[in-house]
């Protein structure tokens, strides 16, 4: 059986400190509901925080998807798979994902992969976002894009769409 996958985006060098904790938070609590965490994989801002909250869970799994065999990984991925895609690899993390929170305020990467994620129809939930990027992305998405600002609410969001799943 599917486990289900929850996309985790957001950016890696210089992310901002508020956003690697909400990271590692909700990292941890993805591994506590027995479901996968997907990242960008590499050793850096929110991919690391996520990847180390998941894995202070006992039997988490997480899966990292490199840009490219150079990319530092987490070295808290488990299943590492370097792409070969460059910056292409961000519709891979979508279209692997059942749902996308986007974490922080994202840069150019974390944009695209929440641009393919509606683009694709998927649930995108966003986290801690300043407010001109939550105009925008709700613009984008006839307001059906939550903003959440603590991991356990983007959960409980996350917990309604489970109940839902598979989604379409």
């Amino acid at each position: 059986m599917r486990r289900f996958v929850v996309g985790v985006m957001g950016p890696g060098e210089g992310a901002e400190p508020s956003a690697e904790k909400a990271a590692h938070r909700l990292g941890r609590l993805i591994a506590e509901q027995g479901w996968v965490l997907l990242t960008g994989g590499r050793d850096a801002g929110v991919m690391r925080a996520a990847n180390a909250g998941a894995k202070e869970v006992p039997g988490s799994l997480t899966v990292g998807l490199l840009p490219d065999a150079h990319a530092a990984p987490s070295p808290d991925v488990d299943i590492l798979i370097p792409t070969g895609l460059g910056n292409a690899r961000n519709n891979l993390n979508v279209l692997a994902s059942d749902v996308i929170v986007a974490v922080g305020r994202g840069g150019p990467g974390t944009v695209s992969e929440i641009a393919l994620a509606l683009k694709a129809r998927k649930p995108v939930i966003l986290l801690g976002a300043d407010p001109l990027s939550i105009e925008f992305f709700q613009r984008l998405s006839a307001g059906r894009l939550p903003a959440l600002e603590t991991p356990e609410a983007v959960i409980a969001e996350i917990r309604k769409l489970h109940a839902a799943w598979p989604l379409p």
